[in-house]
């Protein structure tokens, strides 16, 4: 496993910001690593990264215990924090030969070019840092996290000030990256995680409450969602005396409706058979399932209610 963590802990006083969370990381994994801000997701990648130590419990990287080898697993991690440090007086390659000193890479010249092209740098390599818009300004940062091939990859919102068309490129970079790398990434755009990770760790207020598969999440937490829209007005109560075991019901409009329902192939017939019953035309009934901002919502939402 490239990272494994156990039994991580860390108190900032009373409060908990870590509490007793375990996971990890395969090679060749993308993995999502989300929860609302002040979950705990940086003080974990900070642990991690050997910034900051636990109070309890191990962080792995490679088999190495971070805590006992910080050395050792800063080489083999890449790092791009949400802040996202840079010496703006420096140009990018001034920069990232710097950077390339730092990790003893060897040829350097050929490495700092590999990946400014990797990270599509290359318009903007000959500015200064301070130049930069915030999008390329994020870029030399991903470019500083890779110079040195690392077999670990923690981003921290690695898209931020990002443009649509940058977003997707460096969604591909990261893709690519994934086939023989392991990569932790946190983001709050959850259309990114959908888009480029295999599986989703989801901590709040320091808690482990989901770690699954994409798909697993979303069939273990995720209800159908049925939209109905009928040619003719209907009255709300209409469709609640029809529908068993009816969860939610939003209006749209007077003409079409939102709803869950315990079993959602039942509540499809049900709306047909009123349909029929009162004589009313059906222009559309189709159900999809929630999507991951919807799963997350839920998952975050619960544990806050239950506090």
């Amino acid at each position: 496993m490239s990272i494994q963590v156990q039994s991580l802990q860390k108190l900032y006083g009373q409060q908990k910001a870590v509490n007793n969370i375990s996971f990890s990381v395969n090679k060749g994994e993308i993995v999502g690593f989300l929860g609302p801000n002040g979950a705990g997701k940086s003080t974990t990648m900070k642990i991690l990264t050997g910034f900051l130590q636990p109070d309890a419990g191990k962080a792995f990287i490679s088999g190495l215990d971070v805590s006992q080898n910080p050395l050792a697993t800063k080489a083999k991690i890449g790092y791009l924090p949400e802040s996202n440090p840079l010496y703006y007086d420096m140009y990018v390659r001034e920069y990232l030969q710097f950077m390339a000193e730092v990790h003893g890479v060897p040829h350097k010249k050929e490495r700092i070019e590999a990946v400014i092209t990797q990270v599509g740098l290359t318009p903007e390599s000959h500015k200064k840092i301070a130049q930069l818009s915030k999008g390329y300004k994020q870029r030399v940062g991903l470019a500083a996290a890779l110079i040195h091939d690392p077999e670990v990859l923690i981003l921290d919102e690695p898209t931020t000030g990002l443009d649509p068309n940058q977003i997707i490129e460096i969604r591909e970079v990261i893709r690519s990256l994934g086939a023989n790398k392991t990569i932790l990434f946190s983001t709050h755009i959850l259309q990114e995680v959908e888009a480029v990770c295999s599986r989703v760790i989801i901590i709040n207020k320091g808690e482990l409450i989901a770690d699954n598969s994409l798909s697993e999440l979303q069939a273990n937490h995720s209800k159908p969602v049925i939209r109905v829209q009928f040619k003719e007005t209907l009255e709300t109560q209409w469709i609640e005396r029809a529908v068993p075991g009816l969860q939610s019901l939003r209006k749209i409009s007077s003409t079409e409706w939102e709803l869950e329902a315990a079993d959602p192939a039942e509540a499809k017939k049900q709306l047909l058979a009123l349909s029929v019953a009162q004589n009313l035309n059906i222009v559309s009934l189709q159900s999809s399932d929630q999507s991951l901002e919807d799963v997350f919502r839920s998952l975050t939402n619960n544990q806050n209610s239950a506090s």
